[in-house]
């Protein structure tokens, strides 16, 4: 898993569903309960996938494109 997510992952709140998944994965624990509700991850790689994911989604907003406006002119 890339350190950076990682960072992220654990730098959230703690009872966070990153933080969580990411205390699993430092454990080797591939089960994780989050709000009442159990997941089994079938590896530890397919527990980093869902780590990526949710800081995808989490951070789109950060992703998106800027808007430029332009405005021609004629001279004369």
């Amino acid at each position: 898993m890339e350190s950076a997510l990682f960072a992220w992952a654990l730098a959230q709140p703690a009872g966070s569903r990153a933080a969580v998944l990411a205390a699993a994965y430092t454990g080797g624990v591939t089960r994780v309960t989050f709000e009442g509700r159990t997941v089994e991850y079938r590896s530890l790689d397919e527990l980093a996938r869902a780590i990526a994911a949710l800081y995808g989604a989490e951070n789109a907003a950060s992703r998106r494109p800027g808007v430029t406006l332009v405005q021609f002119s004629r001279l004369g």
